[in-house]
């Protein structure tokens, strides 16, 4: 299906590297599961469903976010709450537009403002906004978690959180909550901040800059994966829902709403959806020394000769070669992420067949289209003035978060005087990719930055390791 992106991205060739509505007895039952009772479809929204359709258009507001939408290495738009929007766009028979806003208070002030039909982006059914809007069906199941750095402080009760430095986003749930605690523990305070995104507070307790903060406990679960020394000692808050929210007065559009997520729910669509982007998370538990050791004892011989092979043939050191395997999957051949990456190099489709895999769950294919692509990058990607080591760590970078996000990243390093050639550098710009400051001006906009920085720190750890325990 075709879908408008209101940031338009475009990659030049040598960047190339996330019916009517019906109100019958299943609509009543989705409505009361969300808790709305909305009238009969009036006349103004039965003309809002018709402009959607006279228009093509369905426009959906949301926030930049692995839990919610972004934009992957193939420059491909992903997410959950996208993924979602575009069946119910195809649904209506519409193409889906877009509407991105850096923050949940951005997004719910652009509703407010009917800058779009609905504001999908992870939002909490709260008291507070079901007095001003109007909520779809709840599609996922949350609770809001106490979030610290296990080797930092370890708070386990709410009267532990009292002194502690504590900062959430400004205009999220998680505001009211702590309001409602601050009834009861007049002591307890936080600060709110109006700039930073949950994630990128988060980055911020992983680097200790500040004691805790609170999430909801999927955005938790997401972001472990990239920092994990985060831990969620206890519940701030009981079970809560997520579900899309929708003016008042779009009576017929939630109608319509309600009787397609029945069919979504019904057919496994939502529950393939969930899995695709949380069930992976044994996958991408933090690995000890330990368990990595026992690993290259039990798993990495079936793999040895494959790997030595692909090394030799695409000028790849050999022990590197592994490290990056070893951090992609675990040295699992069957390995998928969120994004639909797979096999022990993880490659994307689109790289897949770039490099002549035709299986990406054949470990031998998946290894040596890997090493051809991680080759093709360090070799083909970079000005001759960039060398080793640091060629090797920006490819292994480019690797993971796309050479477009990268390509940014070293027009940013210019801006302010840094050198794109020297990993030293550059590991320094590539966090600012996630800050909007930064972003906002750059080519290919938002990316996790901090994520390429650890996984070539991991990477060369691993590498580390094994050259010690293959001696």
């Amino acid at each position: 299906m075709l879908f408008f992106i209101v940031i338009v991205f475009s990659l030049a060739a040598c960047d190339k590297s996330p019916n009517g509505s019906q109100e019958n007895d299943s609509a009543v039952t989705a409505e009361q599961k969300t808790g709305n009772k909305p009238a009969n479809s009036d006349s103004a929204s039965s003309e809002l469903i018709s402009q959607i359709k006279a228009s093509g258009v369905l426009k959906v507001i949301t926030r930049n976010a692995p839990t919610t939408y972004f934009i992957s290495r193939d420059i491909q738009p992903k997410g959950p709450e996208f993924d979602m929007a575009e069946a119910f766009a195809s649904h209506l028979g519409v193409e889906l537009e877009i509407i991105e806003k850096p923050s949940i208070q951005a997004v719910i002030a652009a509703l407010r403002n009917k800058e779009g039909h609905i504001a999908a982006a992870g939002l909490t059914q709260t008291k507070a906004r079901a007095k001003e809007f109007v909520f779809g069906p709840n599609y996922q199941d949350i609770t809001q978690q106490v979030v610290c750095r296990r080797d930092n402080v370890q708070p386990e009760t709410i009267d532990e959180l009292i002194g502690l430095n504590i900062m959430v986003a400004e205009g999220t749930a998680y505001s009211e909550r702590l309001k409602e605690l601050q009834e009861q523990y007049p002591t307890l305070s936080w600060v709110e901040s109006s700039e930073l995104s949950t994630e990128q507070i988060l980055y911020k307790v992983w680097q200790r800059e500040i004691d805790c903060s609170v999430a909801d406990s999927n955005i938790v679960d997401l972001n472990r994966r990239y920092f994990p020394e985060l831990i969620a000692p206890f519940n701030l808050a009981r079970s809560e829902n997520l579900a899309w929210m929708l003016h008042k007065a779009s009576t017929g559009l939630s109608a319509e709403l309600n009787n397609w997520y029945l069919e979504y729910e019904k057919s496994g669509r939502l529950e393939s959806m969930l899995d695709q982007y949380y069930g992976f998370f044994e996958v991408f538990d933090y690995v000890d020394t330990r368990t990595f050791i026992r690993r290259v004892e039990k798993r990495f011989p079936e793999y040895t000769q494959y790997f030595s092979d692909a090394a030799a043939k695409y000028d790849l050191p050999f022990h590197l070669l592994a490290a990056q395997a070893y951090q992609e999957s675990h040295w699992l051949a069957d390995a998928i992420s969120p994004t639909g990456v797979r096999g022990i190099m993880m490659l994307t489709q689109q790289t897949a067949k770039e490099v002549g895999v035709n299986n990406r769950l054949d470990p031998k294919q998946s290894i040596f289209g890997g090493a051809r692509y991680l080759a093709k990058i360090r070799t083909h990607r970079f000005v001759d003035e960039v060398e080793e080591p640091d060629r090797t760590w920006l490819a292994l970078a480019a690797y993971n978060v796309g050479r477009a996000h990268l390509h940014d990243a070293q027009t940013l390093a210019r801006k302010l005087n840094l050198n794109p050639h020297k990993w030293a550098d550059m590991k320094q710009v590539l966090p600012l990719l996630s800050e909007k400051r930064y972003y906002k001006d750059l080519r290919y906009g938002y990316a996790r930055g901090t994520e390429p920085v650890r996984y070539v720190q991991r990477i060369r750890e691993y590498q580390h390791i094994i050259e010690n325990e293959l001696q």
